[in-house]
């Protein structure tokens, strides 16, 4: 994995941009924040190559491959063990239908956001491929009727630099 250097306002400023539309040009980029255009390519490709851009996507309506249904599959694990944690994720990867494997804290120890065809094939993934896994103790499947995704993340690092003010005991 590449190294994650320091970045700079200029530098998060760049990322959001691309975050709320991958296709901004370099000459609209260096435009809106304040750098002549060739400083600018020179920033983007080291965000790049550096690991700050996992990627450009595009934002593909799900119907266009068939996917009539998504949902989200709760994971009960029975019992937790590095290696059956770790072999659970593992039993997911090579699931085409999974879409996003979240690993979390709580009542649940795995959220599975899943897309299919339609509800026999929900019942079919869940009964027959997920839920037999032997580390599995519980499943409970929610569908999803509506997703919105925000593609640009909040950025806290601002308030990095400014002093907190001490707290009175």
């Amino acid at each position: 994995m590449p190294k994650l250097g320091p970045l700079d306002r200029i530098d998060r400023e760049l990322l959001r941009l691309l975050s709320k539309d991958a296709r901004t040009s370099n000459k609209e980029l260096a435009a809106a924040v304040g750098l002549a255009p060739s400083t600018c390519h020179g920033r983007v490709s080291r965000l790049v190559a550096e690991g700050w851009v996992k990627g450009f996507h595009a934002e593909i309506r799900p119907e266009a491959f068939g996917i009539g249904l998504r949902a989200i599959v709760f994971v009960r694990m029975a019992r937790h063990t590095t290696s059956l944690l770790d072999a659970f994720a593992d039993h997911l990867r090579p699931l085409t239908e999974v879409i996003d494997v979240f690993y979390v804290a709580g009542s649940h120890d795995f959220l599975v956001h899943v897309a299919v065809r339609d509800v026999e094939h929900l019942r079919r993934l869940v009964a027959e491929r997920i839920s037999g896994h032997e580390a599995i103790g519980h499943v409970e499947t929610s569908l999803i009727f509506e997703h919105r995704h925000r593609s640009q993340w909040p950025d806290y690092a601002e308030d990095e630099g400014r002093a907190r003010p001490a707290s009175r005991a």
